[in-house]
């Protein structure tokens, strides 16, 4: 590993990693890099050899008691080598005295647990088309008409997300929506694109049919039959059958791995996460 060495990288640099994401098939959205790097600037590392970028890990501290790993990369030429547990040290250290979490592929999730992770469920990712349709409910409406701090409380993660929220929901090459009955934010959720297909996360609702009417909403926006995927908890029996209502299949899943206890989420309104990359 001589002439090997790991920094912090900045936001022009970070296309490396989300360029390397796509060839791996994660399905990065155009916008990602600017929204990931509002979350913590400090929190993206990249692996050089000889000057040359050939890996890279990102160790995303949202607050002092909850950090989240992911882009975790070594290009193919350069795995097994020890440069991967090189930048795999450097992130654990980076969010140390935090809960860890990350969602762990098959292949690693024993390696994972090597490391002190615990599986607490799976995210499983499911297909569907967009439409091209837009909806005709009255309830629903564009997020940017909703008080931030109405989408801050009804937001479901371990911790409040503000800077990272206030980044994500203003998609250049996306759409986020809200539902409002009764004056109250009962659910939101964002689609964005990505190169050749979209994804949608978050989805948080307050039932099965508001989530329902939600995704509807959403899908309108890419166009006719363009592929669009969504990751949901198993734990969310609601979100499956709803996967299974549109006839979806399933494409991937990942373990969310914690190394402390996992947080008390109210998993009945994820009928889809974030990103699979920072939580």
């Amino acid at each position: 590993m001589q002439n090997f060495h790991i920094r912090c990288i900045n936001y022009e640099e970070l296309a490396i990693p989300l360029r390397w994401a796509k060839e791996e098939g994660w399905q990065p959205a155009l916008d990602d890099a600017k929204h990931f790097y509002a979350a913590d600037p400090n929190g993206f590392f990249m692996g050089f050899l000889n000057d040359e970028p050939i890996g890279c890990i990102s160790a995303v501290a949202y607050d002092d008691s909850y950090g989240f790993i992911g882009l975790y990369i070594v290009r193919p030429e350069f795995r097994h080598q020890g440069f991967g547990i090189a930048l795999w040290n450097t992130a654990m250290q980076r969010l140390q005295g935090r809960n860890i979490c990350l969602d762990g592929v098959i292949a690693h999730q024993s390696n994972y647990q090597k490391s002190g992770f615990k599986i607490a469920y799976r995210h499983l990712r499911f297909q569907t088309f967009g439409t091209g349709k837009m909806s005709s409910h009255s309830d629903i409406v564009a997020l940017s008409t909703v008080p931030f701090a109405e989408i801050l409380a009804f937001d479901v993660f371990p911790v409040p997300r503000p800077v990272f929220l206030q980044s994500w929901l203003q998609q250049k090459h996306g759409m986020a929506l809200g539902v409002i009955h009764n004056k109250q934010l009962v659910a939101y959720g964002v689609i964005r694109a990505c190169h050749d297909s979209f994804r949608i996360g978050p989805l948080f609702a307050d039932s099965a049919e508001i989530a329902e009417n939600l995704l509807t909403a959403l899908l309108a926006y890419a166009p006719s039959n363009s592929p669009v995927f969504i990751d949901m908890p198993e734990t969310n029996a609601s979100a499956l059958a709803l996967a299974k209502r549109h006839a979806m299949p399933l494409v991937f899943e990942a373990a969310r791995m914690y190394t402390q206890d996992a947080p008390n989420l109210d998993v009945n309104k994820i009928y889809g996460i974030t990103t699979l990359e920072l939580g």
